[in-house]
Formats: C-alpha cells, structure tokens, sequence
C-alpha cells in the first residue's frame, strides 16, 4: 500500500513540479545572470556568491528533512495500523478487559510519533532563514559593492544596483528550487526502484491459454504432491481421487490434514509440486484461467465480505444479478429472514470485513454469493461450521437441489454434510485413510464411524 500512495506519489513529484522547476531555473539563470554580467561584470560575481552556498546548505537540509520524514511516516504507519486494529477487534478488547493496557501503548505510541515530528520540524524551522539570510547577504554584497563601484565610476547609473537587487531577489527561489529538487530526485530514484520490484513480480500461477475453455466438472488428482513454497510443509502426499461431473465429494479429516489445500489447488490458487490435476479429462495448466475461476463458487472456511451494502456483497457472484435473484439466494442460504430483521434490510451497510454480522451470517451471505453465481462447481469450505445443525440441514438440502447437474466439494466437519455425497474421502496427513459411501464407512470402523457415533450422542444429548 506505501508503494502505491506514498512512493507512486514521489516519483510524480519527480515527474512533475521537479522537472518544471528545472527547466524554469535553468532558463532563468542563462537569461538573468547573462544580462547581470552584460551591465556590471565584476558585480555579478560577488552577487551570486552566496548562492552555491544557499544551494548547498538547502540541499543537506532537504537530505536530514527526507531521513526524518521517512521515521515520521513510518510512525505513522504504526498509528495508523494500531488504531485499524484497535477498532477491528474492539470486540475482542473489551472481553479480555484490556482497554488500559491498550490505552497505554496508543498514549506511548503517540508520543513517540510527536517525538519524530518534532525532530523533523526542527530542521524544517531553519529552511526560510537560512534563505531569508543568504538573500539579504546577496542584497547587502550588491548595495556596498555596486555602490562602491558606482562611487568609483565603475558603474555609470544608479538603476544598475536597483535592477542588481531585483535580480537577486528574482534568482533567490530557483537556487533554493535546486536544492529541493536534488533531495526530490533522490527520493524519486529509491521510490521508483521499490516500484519496480513491485511491477516487475510475476505471478507465480500463469494462465497458459487465451483460448476459450468450456468447464462441465470433472475433476480427476492424479498422484498428486503439493508443499507450500512458503513454509514448506507438505499438504498433499501421492493424492488421488477422482469426481465426475454432477458428484458431490465430501472431505473430511482432522486440522491441517490437507482438506483446504485441495480446494485452492482446484482453483489454481497454487500449482501442484509433483503429479497431475485434470479438469474434463484437461490438465489444469492448460485451462484457460479465467474460464476456470468464473466456473467455479468457491465459499472459503473464512467468510470474506466487504464495506458494502449487503446486497451488493450478494451480488459480487454476478453483477448484473437483479434484486429477485438476490432474494432467492439468500433464501437458498437461508439468510433472508435474518436479512429482512435489519433496518434498512437488503441495504444494511456492512462494516468492515462484514463486522456488522454474527459469523453464521457472513458465513450464509458468503454462501449466497456463491449460489448466485450458478456456476459448474461447487467448493465449499467448511463454510457452515458456524450455522446450527438445523440450518446447515436446510442448506445442505438446497444445495443437494440446486447441484443435480453441477459438481460440489464440500469440506466439513460434520457428518450432516456427507450423508447424501456421492462420494466420502477421510484424509489425515495429507493421505486418504478412508473412501466410500455413508453407508460404506459405518460398516468399517475408522474415523469416520467414530465421528458419526460422536455427532449422533452430541445430538441426542
């Protein structure tokens, strides 16, 4: 974000007011001091003394001006990250009782800022005197020199010195310019040098056709390895599965067993280390991207939504969806009633990250956002972990519904969810232990006929 606002804007300063400056001091200075020396020659050398000086303490001023500016803004960078955090989680400050503690470190944070600004206007404070300084020196050289000179003959009219001060005071901005925009290029030439690293990034996933690429479904892992280049932990180990197109697939495992990996996998979020994913018997490199993304619904297991109305946060799935289409997924995700209980309802502007709502309802607008979007498949990511079983029930029916024809993927932890699927896969340490139908696994025992008793007590209790 400083790249973009901060650097983007001192390069244009460069670009702009930098320039301009340059090329009216440079023309100045030939037509001025040309005809300075024309009329007194010896006058215009003593009157423009003081001005490398000026230009060479204005620029050594502006370096000391940028390094502390630099510490300035990134104070407040900290401020400015401190109170979004402070307001993000203000919830969450206040069920621990720490709003001393926070008040604390705002007030420490704060003053060091002031601190920061202060050092900085220090330097700044001396920037107008030393030039009101070496202006008036320039005015006094050419009053007691010229009228020297005058007095001696040297200069025949007295509207020489008078012409004399008034150049001075014409010359007086385009030397102290010099010296600014020196400080202006330096800064322009390390913002440009961070923009370009930001320009110049490639996107680790390409898309590798223009062609068009028609998606019906199906979805094929062929020995497939994934490590995250980050941290480099090993998410999927020689995975396979296939599901045609109109199955739906439930995923189920422990935390951190590889269940999301395979949904941004899908999506292309990431390309695989070894082995092969197909997509309607395609490898997926050779899937048009953009197709791909637009043929897929994906909810993520942390329901993102934005600053807007909720209406428009249903429609991000499809712009142009009109407000019946709207109502009719929020139905389908069963949030229209809790919609239509808000004031302004479909209008309710939402804080941020959807602040407003409680995390089963982001989550049902999430999914509505998804459903809207009619696309071919379904990726659902353990999206109702904060809806009670009675909606998840209703959901799940809607969805079993809408996605006859459409492939569905669905991550949970509730067996609700995998009791109607076409297809179950257990995994744990990023390996299938358990595959099969719901009736299938009951009859073994494993994970999931535990888990099934668990949920089955837990409901009855």
């Amino acid at each position: 974000m400083n790249r973009i606002s901060e650097d983007v804007s001192k390069v244009r300063m460069y670009a702009g007011p930098a320039l301009m400056y340059s090329v009216q001091t440079i023309t100045l200075f030939i037509v001025v001091i040309s005809y300075m020396y024309s009329q007194a020659p010896s006058l215009t050398l003593y009157t423009i003394i003081p001005f490398p000086i000026l230009s060479i303490a204005i620029y050594r001023l502006s370096v000391a001006i940028n390094h502390r500016s630099t510490i300035v803004q990134q104070y407040l960078s900290k401020l400015t990250t401190f109170t979004q955090e402070t307001f993000s989680g203000v919830s969450v400050i206040k069920a621990y009782a720490i709003e001393p503690q926070i008040n604390t470190e705002f007030v420490t944070l704060a003053n060091e800022s002031k601190d920061k600004n202060v050092d900085l206007v220090k330097v700044q404070a001396l920037f107008f005197p030393l030039m009101i300084l070496l202006i008036g020196a320039s005015n006094l050289l050419v009053i007691f020199i010229g009228g020297n000179q005058y007095l001696n003959g040297e200069i025949a009219e007295l509207g020489t010195i008078v012409e004399f001060i008034i150049f001075v005071n014409m010359l007086t901005w385009p030397v102290a310019v010099v010296g600014w925009v020196t400080s202006m290029v330096q800064q322009a030439a390390a913002s440009q040098k961070r923009i370009n690293e930001f320009l110049n990034e490639k996107p680790q996933v390409k898309n590798n056709t223009l062609n068009h690429t028609p998606i019906k479904g199906k979805i094929e892992f062929k020995n497939v390895t994934f490590t995250y280049p980050d941290t480099h932990i090993t998410a999927l180990k020689d995975f396979s599965f296939t599901v045609n197109s109109g199955e739906t697939l439930v995923i189920l495992g422990h935390t951190g067993s590889g269940k999301s990996t395979i949904l941004e996998l899908i999506g292309r979020l990431y390309d695989v280390t070894q082995g092969e994913i197909l997509i309607d018997d395609k490898p997926l490199q050779s899937v048009n991207l953009t197709d791909l993304r637009r043929a897929i619904g994906y909810v993520p297991q942390d329901a993102f939504l934005f600053s807007e109305s909720i209406k428009n946060n249903i429609r991000f799935g499809k712009e142009d969806a009109t407000d019946e289409e709207v109502f009719n997924a929020a139905k389908l995700a069963s949030v229209h009633k809790n919609i239509m209980g808000f004031t302004k309802k479909y209008d309710t502007v939402l804080g941020e990250r959807g602040i407003t709502l409680s995390g089963g309802q982001k989550q049902r607008v999430s999914i509505a956002r998804a459903l809207i979007k009619d696309p071919n498949i379904y990726l659902f990511d353990d999206c109702l972990s904060a809806v009670d079983t009675e909606t998840e029930e209703k959901i799940l029916n809607n969805l079993q519904n809408l996605s006859k024809n459409k492939t569905a993927i669905i991550v949970s932890h509730r067996i609700a969810a995998a009791k109607n699927a076409d297809k179950i896969i257990v995994l744990k340490d990023g390996q299938i232990i358990q595959k099969g139908t719901h009736n299938q696994l009951l009859e073994k025992d494993g994970y999931y006929k535990e888990l099934y008793a668990k949920q089955l007590l837990e409901k009855e209790n």
